[in-house]
């Protein structure tokens, strides 16, 4: 700690330390963080590109295994169209279907190959039939089929006797893996390829049943081994693998258990076994197999049930790789070093031919100080500071000079603060008189800026109110993807909060119209008045809970109008809101009507039976902050607003209304809306003020 204040001090208190710091400082910092970043996007990086390559890699796997069986299926397909097999089928001659058989079953590598009459039972050979399974369903029907099935130990046998033994793998306990009780897997994954044979009328008379167990199918694995991991794919060390898992059970694999030994029998690691298996997702990371790390990619292997019954493995050993990266991290890291120790050099010399001028400065700052005249005098440096140090030579000279005229125009000074002192006094009193004018004209412009502020103070409300609202929205389609069918018994709620937070969003892109009109415009559709009069009903209902009141609907309206769905809502909410607060105490009944208006479109028609409106306020209710309400209740915007909203589209609203009798408001939609601009929507408002105002003024 001491030795750290000690360098504290020297810093504060000299320029060169101060300067080597800022120096040194930024490339200890940056160049730090830059070789952990660099290491950490290197890694990243490298990361990235090798599930990139081994997720490739397993796309070939899969696509080798998928042509594999249509090979398969090919080579039925020839045998069951030759014209041999054709005619010895067609005489019954089962000793030569029987060779042609067993010869294409030694040539393509079939485990089992077998005739089948259309009932499943064999031909030409010993009592048997086929398995049956979806494939077989198909067959009968006309088509080749081809899949994987699994064998259990009495299907193999009744196929062929040599199968059991093949199938047959004694479990190898493996780390990582899920614990089991069982010791041997006696099943069997087949490649099963079935293919119709058709007499000359295309009637089924027959079908060619193959299979190709892969159960220690060395050939197979190799194969797609050396198709993917080629000469020159990896780097030197590295091995290229594939897998074929019964289950989560190896059955045939090129992974080495132990120098020249395959890991038959071993298992995959429980991480990757419930992803996979349990899940039904694919692996592309790095995973233990085995023994070691590999960068790994697994993919289910379904069969023609549909079942998940193992998975198809490719990857390569990691270690070459982790290995090459930390080889050139250190080759970063060492250039790195010896980039600081040349950048500290050059720091260093370099700050000694700025530090002598700075310092013959500070010498002749601190005797003048002390009221000694000290010169800087020659300076060998040409760079800026040694110019400062010349330019601050020559201005000690003339600061000295300037001082004695400073002494001089003193001696004069106090005559012209006399003369200055009548002209201050005149100037003060035309002063007091402009500050009496700007006090005015400040309290005009108080009245200006609140208006402006209240706007963009509007305009800046309506922006936040959105962020929250996207953030509801967004955790909604969370919550509902998330819930899947358990949140079917609330999805009408759910909808609803949906539909109320999309009109948030209109209401406030209303309030961003009125505060930039020409940026703003309701989105106009096709919209059916009776659905949204009931829609709106849901949303005024809890007000009944507050104030007693009931509310009848007579909607009669068959036809549908173009207008913004939100807009006519946010007017028949208000029309709703303004009856209710019309009956007041009393028992209030709200009746709400829909009707076609000809051919030209709806009208909706709001009644109340509260206290009327008076013939002279009736002329100004749609007036901008004209209330008929106590003071202190609403703003008065409500049926201004509302007005502009549906003269937009070329409608109107009227109103009748007797006073205790209640009011009855109508609101005219055209079918096919006539545009209306917003100014002159406000230029009708302005004209209805300036009649009020001359009726005022009268």
């Amino acid at each position: 700690m001491g030795m750290l204040k000690r360098a504290a001090v020297a810093i504060r208190g000299t320029v060169r330390y101060k300067l080597l710091v800022l120096v040194l400082f930024p490339i200890l910092l940056v160049m730090p963080v830059t070789l952990m970043l660099a290491a950490y996007w290197g890694s990243e990086f490298s990361h990235n590109q090798l599930k990139i390559k081994v997720n490739t890699d397993l796309s070939v796997a899969q696509d080798h295994f998928k042509r594999i069986q249509q090979d398969y299926l090919s080579q039925l397909e020839r045998q069951a169209e030759s014209h041999d097999f054709q005619v010895a089928l067609e005489v019954r001659n089962g000793a030569s279907v029987r060779h042609q058989l067993r010869d294409l079953k030694r040539k393509a590598g079939f485990s089992y190959l077998n005739l089948n009459d259309p009932q499943g039972r064999w031909i030409f050979e010993k009592e048997g039939a086929a398995r049956m399974s979806p494939l077989y369903l198909q067959v009968v029907k006309g088509k080749p089929a081809a899949g994987v099935e699994i064998f259990t130990e009495a299907d193999l046998a009744a196929v062929s006797g040599e199968l059991p033994a093949m199938a047959r793998l004694t479990l190898v306990e493996t780390p990582r893996s899920r614990p089991i009780k069982e010791l041997v897997e006696s099943r069997g994954m087949m490649i099963r390829v079935l293919y119709p044979v058709k007499d000359s009328r295309g009637n089924v008379v027959a079908s060619l049943d193959g299979g190709v167990l892969l159960n220690g199918n060395f050939d197979f694995v190799d194969a797609i081994r050396d198709l993917v991991y080629g000469p020159g794919s990896l780097p030197e060390g590295s091995i290229g693998t594939v897998t074929l898992f019964l289950d989560d059970v190896r059955i045939s694999t090129n992974v080495p258990l132990n120098p020249g030994e395959r890991a038959l029998g071993t298992r995959v690691s429980e991480e990757v076994r419930q992803r996979v298996l349990d899940g039904g997702r694919s692996w592309v990371d790095r995973s233990f197999v085995v023994n070691d790390w590999y960068i790994s990619s697994y993919e289910p292997i379904i069969d023609v049930n549909g079942d998940r019954v193992g998975m198809l493995y490719a990857g390569f050993l990691e270690s070459p790789f982790r290995e090459a990266l930390w080889h050139a991290f250190g080759m970063l890291l060492l250039m790195f070093i010896l980039l600081m120790l040349l950048s500290a050099f050059v720091a260093v010399r370099g700050a000694n031919s700025i530090f002598r001028p700075l310092e013959a400065m500070s010498a002749v700052v601190s005797a003048t100080r002390d009221g000694h005249s000290r010169r800087i005098g020659p300076v060998s440096s040409r760079d800026e500071i040694g110019q400062l140090a010349r330019e601050f030579d020559l201005m000690l000279g003339l600061l000295e000079k300037r001082s004695q005229e400073i002494r001089d125009w003193a001696d004069q000074m106090e005559e012209k603060v006399e003369q200055r002192a009548g002209e201050l006094q005149r100037k003060n009193t035309d002063l007091l008189r402009a500050i009496e004018v700007l006090r005015q004209t400040r309290r005009q412009l108080v009245i200006s800026e609140k208006l402006a502020a209240l706007g963009e103070l509007t305009a800046g409300v309506a922006h936040e109110i959105n962020n929250p609202t996207a953030v509801i929205l967004g955790n909604l389609d969370i919550m509902t993807d998330e819930l899947g069918a358990a949140a079917e018994p609330v999805h009408g709620e759910i909808d609803l909060i949906i539909q109320q937070i999309y009109r948030i969003r209109d209401i406030i892109n209303n309030l961003l119209d009125y505060a930039r009109p020409g940026e703003f415009a309701g989105f106009v559709g096709e919209v059916d008045v009776n659905g949204l009069v009931e829609e709106t009903l849901k949303l005024v209902k809890h007000l009944q809970r507050e104030t007693d009141f009931e509310i009848e609907t007579h909607l009669e309206a068959q036809q549908h109008i173009q207008i913004s769905r939100e807009e006519l809502q946010q007017v028949v909410v208000n029309l709703i809101v303004n009856g209710i607060h019309a009956c007041g105490n009393n028992r209030g009944v709200i009746r709400i009507s829909t009707r076609n208006w000809h051919q030209k479109g709806v009208v909706i028609t709001v009644e109340d039976n509260g206290s009327g409106i008076d013939k002279e306020e009736l002329s100004r209710i749609f007036n901008p902050f004209y209330s008929t309400k106590g003071q202190g209740e609403g703003t008065g915007l409500g049926l201004s607003v509302s007005y502009g909203l549906i003269r937009r589209y070329g409608g109107s609203i009227t109103v009748r209304s007797e006073v205790g009798q209640g009011s009855c408001f109508f609101v005219w939609l055209l079918r096919e809306p006539v545009m209306v601009r917003d100014e002159e929507t406000i230029t009708e408002q302005l004209h209805a003020i300036a009649q009020e105002e001359r009726e005022i003024i009268g």
